[in-house]
């Protein structure tokens, strides 16, 4: 392997490394949320409230730092001979509410845990394909 192959391999293993560390923090973002969201369906006040909005708000942030570190990757990936870059359109959407009750709390702890799958699922395929980088 030459200079500049290697070169693009590390800058894409750097680029997974960037995602990863976005999405693990989104899924922990989330967690927090939903647990603040649990409290707030049952017995919450607007303090819970305050509190799992304020989580969901960090999610958010993270979600769409994440976003930006795997278009990233998929631009480094591309530089990789016999890679493809990975498919991220509509890529962990998530939607932030901010009305009270106890249905749209379902309804947004439904959305929590939906967004969470989503980031558990794009860590595995970041970590997949950085294994296979590595491996070169």
């Amino acid at each position: 392997m030459n200079n500049p192959e290697r070169k693009e391999i590390d800058e894409a293993i750097s680029a997974a490394d960037d995602a990863i560390i976005h999405l693990e923090r989104a899924r922990g973002c989330l967690n927090s949320a939903g647990n603040w969201g649990l409290l707030d369906m049952f017995g919450g006040n607007v303090i819970t409230g305050l509190f799992k909005h304020s989580k969901m708000a960090n999610a958010e942030r993270e979600i769409n730092d994440a976003r930006y570190a795997l278009q990233r990757f998929s631009k480094e990936l591309r530089d990789v001979s016999g890679f493809s870059s990975i498919h991220i359109n509509d890529f962990l959407t998530f939607a932030d509410f901010f009305f009270d009750g106890f249905l749209v709390d379902v309804f947004v702890q439904s959305k929590i845990a939906d967004a969470k799958k989503q980031c558990d699922e794009a860590i595995r395929q970041v970590r997949s394909i950085r294994s296979q980088l590595v491996a070169m």
